[in-house]
């Protein structure tokens, strides 16, 4: 008995300095980050000087008038992030649902198209997407002309969220399906027997009952959208105009011909990563249902 309790014990104690050993770089990384945006300069993880200075871009624009506030582009990134999780989440939901419950030509082939969208590099879409939103910026009020988002042509909030939402949708489509195929078919049955439609049963039976599912996903997207750099930075004019997002803004602070402040960079970097590393510690739960869930759906 106490032998056992010595092998669960020690088997615990391994595992936990192995946890700790990998998990140690990652540690010290932050610590450095966190060190380097309150000091004048650094050595190693020591601070040769502490200072608020690093900071100064909250209350005031480092690079002139002309340039947006970091509020303006934290208020940006927000927008970008909510308008392509409510998308992604909607039409995923509603695509996932045929897919799950269904039989027809060429469900399986489509399970495969979107698999293979899945795993297509987005860098090579990224021209032919170009003149699509081009073309979209020409269509009166919808192009250019929506408040806040702008509109979901080029240069706009919308138009970079519609174009995430493209290449967001294979994998949320596949994370719901996997929710719905754990539903049982009983009160479904139960429902579309009393006469409800398809559309119906969805909305109301089947949704309540993959809210774990929905939460996952959104926040999975939420967190991709906030951190989202090279469609932003493709598809807006500005490194600080009034559609830039937090990752663009940030290059701002990176110049071949004056010397880069790296703290500062270092200290932007945080106040983009601190509502990340917030929203997860209230969401991990939510967050590992898709590998739970969502996990299990077949073809």
């Amino acid at each position: 008995m106490v032998l056992n309790k010595f092998r669960l014990n020690l088997k615990s104690i391994l595992a936990y300095l192995a946890l700790l050993t990998f998990s140690m770089p990652i540690f010290l990384a932050f610590l450095w980050l966190i060190i380097t945006t309150f000091s004048t300069r650094t050595e190693g993880l020591e601070s040769l000087g502490w200072t608020l200075s690093n900071w100064s871009f909250l209350w005031k624009s480092p690079f002139g008038p002309e340039f947006q506030s970091i509020w303006v582009v934290t208020l940006n990134t927000f927008l970008l992030a909510a308008v392509m999780t409510t998308i992604v989440v909607f039409v995923s939901s509603m695509a996932a649902y045929p897919l799950s419950r269904m039989k027809f030509a060429g469900r399986r082939g489509f399970l495969s198209a979107t698999l293979i969208l899945h795993a297509f590099p987005s860098v090579t879409l990224l021209i032919p997407i170009y003149f699509v939103l081009r073309w979209i910026t020409k269509i009166p009020i919808i192009g250019r002309g929506l408040p806040l988002i702008g509109g979901f042509g080029f240069n706009t909030i919308g138009g970079v969220a519609l174009v995430m939402v493209a290449f967001q949708l294979p994998f949320g489509i596949w994370i719901m399906k996997g929710f719905f195929d754990n539903i049982s078919w009983d009160m479904e049955r139960s429902a579309l027997i009393d006469g409800a439609s398809r559309f119906q049963v969805w909305w109301k039976i089947l949704m309540p009952n993959i809210k774990p599912g929905i939460a996952a996903l959104s926040i999975f997207a939420f967190i991709s959208a906030w951190n989202a750099y090279i469609i932003p930075f493709t598809f807006t004019v500005g490194r600080a105009g009034k559609t830039a997002v937090l990752s663009v803004y940030l290059q701002n602070f990176i110049s071949e011909s004056v010397m880069t402040e790296w703290n500062m960079v270092a200290a932007v970097g945080l106040f983009q990563l601190i509502p990340v590393l917030i929203f997860f510690l209230f969401t991990q739960e939510a967050l590992l249902n898709i590998y739970g869930g969502g996990a299990k759906g077949g073809a």
